[in-house]
């Protein structure tokens, strides 16, 4: 297809996502429930599962399979900014207040969902459709594992910090257990990354020079970048030159990550973690998060949905299939996130906040089962069976929370 008619398909595909993602997104939240979740059913709602399947010529004619690399590169570029903002939104101090009794759900809430994973694997990888021939039954299970153990932190946090629990024991407890088993997901989706397709020889590579990368942001990275933050006032416009060094940078990370076999969200994700708090960061999401949100992620959805066959679920084996996966993710991570908050001692009703908060995927699924389908680890079946199970968790989240909530108000003022 000739350039000139891909930035046509382009324009008009931007127009009609971004339309569809404020539409769905505000009836979300006339609902109760986050834009970001309106906006991941609005991407699903264009691909084959309902505008494919009422309308298929329109649908195909909107997006034709000529422009989907096209819109996989902005869909990258939109993730990897919007992990980068997410970054620079990190606090470690979320580890130091409360690590011991974080690490305790955390830990629960990775290693059950692993357990059950490597349980259905060796059944789901002989199951056609879910993974691809040459991944092995190891890959495959880590893969499933972490699909299943990731946590949706951003929208932790924003429900957090939107019910005023930021500073509170359950805030932190919440938010440095959801940091850390999406650290450890993150980790394990490296390997499988690293590993897949090839000899160990290039996955220690790979794996080595992501934790090089990750130490050397942490630590030097971190020093370097406190000049970026030098001369800022907090009361003046972010400078042109400044914001132009750190997309450099950003591009420069997100290179780095995927030249040496991990993917680019990693990148960017570190250097919003490395660079300075105060005026420097809380100017770039002034500058970027609107552009980001607004344009940028929805293309991301929307690629997400042109990929999702909800209609493969119908497959006797492949819904066999969803339903262990679904009751695995939705009742594995919930229930040990909740038992091991009441074995450090927490409140009831606080433990089972924290298994429904933790229980949410978000975004961050989306992203991993995307990296898994670019990588050719995983298929459409697995695909459009993890994009449902990141829908219907995301969904269940905020009015369970808001439900334990409310009752643990009404105790409290019972007991007062």
């Amino acid at each position: 297809m000739p350039t000139s008619q891909l930035s046509v398909y382009f324009f008009a595909q931007a127009a009609v996502f971004v339309l569809a993602s404020q539409l769905v997104g505000r009836l979300a939240q006339r609902l109760g429930q986050p834009q970001v979740v309106g906006e991941m059913i609005a991407g699903v709602l264009l691909g084959p599962s309902l505008f494919g399947l009422l309308l298929p010529h329109w649908q195909q004619a909107l997006f034709p399979k000529a422009t989907l690399g096209m819109l996989y590169v902005a869909a990258q570029l939109g993730v990897g900014l919007y992990m980068f903002l997410v970054g620079t939104e990190f606090r470690a101090d979320h580890f130091r207040a409360r690590a011991k009794s974080a690490m305790s759900v955390s830990l629960a809430g990775i290693l059950v969902p692993f357990v059950l994973a490597f349980a259905l694997a060796p059944w789901l990888h002989s199951v056609p459709g879910l993974f691809a021939a040459k991944a092995r039954l190891s890959e495959a299970s880590l893969f499933l594992g972490a699909a299943i153990a990731i946590t949706a932190f951003p929208m932790l946090a924003r429900i957090i910090h939107e019910r005023g629990l930021a500073g509170t024991s359950l805030g932190t407890l919440a938010l440095t257990a959801g940091a850390f088993d999406d650290a450890a997901a993150w980790c394990i989706l490296a390997i499988v990354l690293a590993s897949f397709g090839g000899a160990w020889t290039g996955a220690y590579l790979a794996i080595g020079g992501g934790v090089a990368f990750a130490l050397f942001m942490i630590f030097v990275g971190q020093k370097l970048l406190r000049k970026l933050a030098d001369g800022l006032d907090a009361d003046q416009p972010l400078p042109h030159g400044v914001l132009a060094t750190v997309l450099v940078l950003f591009a420069v990370c997100a290179f780095a990550m995927d030249a040496i076999g991990i993917h680019a969200v990693f990148g960017g994700f570190l250097l919003g973690v490395a660079l300075p708090r105060g005026p420097l960061t809380e100017k770039l999401r002034e500058s970027l998060q609107p552009f980001v949100v607004v344009f940028l992620l929805p293309m991301f959805f929307t690629y997400s949905g042109l990929n999702t066959r909800l209609d493969m679920l119908m497959d006797p084996a492949i819904m066999a299939a969803a339903g262990a996966i679904l009751l695995a993710s939705f009742g594995g991570k919930g229930i040990a996130c909740w038992a091991a908050a009441r074995l450090n001692g927490e409140p009831s009703t606080d433990a089972m906040a924290i298994g429904a908060l933790m229980n949410a995927r978000g975004l961050m699924e989306l992203i991993i089962i995307n990296i898994g389908l670019a990588a050719g680890v995983i298929l459409p079946g697995l695909f459009s069976i993890l994009v449902l199970m990141a829908v219907l968790s995301t969904l269940m989240a905020t009015p369970l929370f808001n439900a334990i909530m409310r009752r643990r108000a009404a105790r409290g003022s019972v007991i007062a």
